[in-house]
C-alpha cells in the first residue's frame, strides 16, 4: 500500500492523519521529492480517466499559463503536464491491492480499511475518545 501526494497538501494531511489514527501502516510517496514516472501514470490511467487525475482546482493549475492549460486538454498533453508538474495530480492517490483511489473520503477509507479497524488496531488516543451517541 502506498499513499501518493505532497506533505503540505490539506487532503494528504487529512488522509495521513486518518491512516495513522487508525493504525494503518502505509508508505508515503512524495511527488515533490520523488516525482512520478510515466509507467506509474499509465498504470493509473488504466483505472481512472485522465481528466479525473488532473486537479484543475489546485494552486498549481491556477498558476499555469493559458497555453499550458490548453495543452493539458487532451490525454497526451495532460500526461506530459503531470510528469513535469506532479503537483497537478489530484491528491492523495491511495494505491491498495492494485487499485487506486483519488482524494480523501473518510467513508471510503473506513470501508477500505474495515478489517484493520475492526481488529482493534486503532491508536491509544482513539480508544480513549468518548463515543458520541446519535
Amino acid at each position: 500500500m502506498r499513499l501518493f501526494g505532497i506533505p503540505n497538501c490539506d487532503s494528504v494531511k487529512k488522509a495521513r492523519t486518518w491512516l495513522v489514527r487508525h493504525g494503518v501502516k502505509i508508505s508515503f510517496h512524495d511527488f515533490k521529492k520523488q516525482g512520478v514516472s510515466a509507467e506509474l501514470l499509465q498504470a493509473w490511467l488504466k483505472q481512472v480517466d485522465w481528466e479525473k487525475l488532473v486537479n484543475r482546482q489546485g494552486t498549481t493549475w491556477r498558476k499555469l499559463t493559458d497555453e499550458a492549460k490548453a495543452a493539458a486538454m487532451h490525454e497526451a498533453g495532460a500526461i506530459s503536464l503531470m510528469l513535469e508538474k506532479p503537483s497537478v495530480i489530484k491528491r492523495p492517490v491511495l494505491e491498495k491491492d492494485g487499485k487506486i483511489y483519488l482524494g480523501f473520503d473518510e467513508a471510503v477509507y473506513q470501508t477500505l480499511f474495515r478489517d484493520t479497524i475492526s481488529h482493534g488496531l486503532q491508536t491509544k488516543a482513539d480508544r480513549s475518545r468518548p463515543v458520541r451517541k446519535k
